[in-house]
């Protein structure tokens, strides 16, 4: 079970993008795609054949999963997150200080 789900807000906590706020587009083996943070110019050549135009574009790039916090609206900050096993066998991911659900 992943600590950090597509879907997910999540908090930056060191980098450039220090305190920023996003959601998980996608979960990588070691990194994840937040939306908005860590964006980057590419320049971009057109392709007439694709309907692609050429220019500068603004893209998404990866940033490292240590970086980044799972946000709890009840405590209004990023949080680590944790596993516990249920006594029925089932897995459940929960905020470390407080021992809350995740998945609410």
């Amino acid at each position: 079970m992943q600590k950090i789900k597509k879907g997910d807000e999540v908090v930056v906590i060191t980098g450039r993008d220090k305190g920023r706020r996003g959601t998980v587009l996608e979960v990588l083996s070691d990194t994840v795609l937040v939306e908005g943070v860590n964006i980057s110019k590419k320049h971009q050549k057109g392709n007439p054949n694709q309907g692609v135009e050429g220019g500068i574009v603004d893209k998404t790039m990866p940033i490292s999963i240590s970086n980044v916090l799972v946000f709890n609206p009840k405590s209004k900050k990023g949080e680590r997150v944790g596993i516990q096993i249920a006594k029925d066998g089932t897995k459940k991911r929960v905020f470390r200080p407080s021992g809350e659900v995740v998945d609410i």
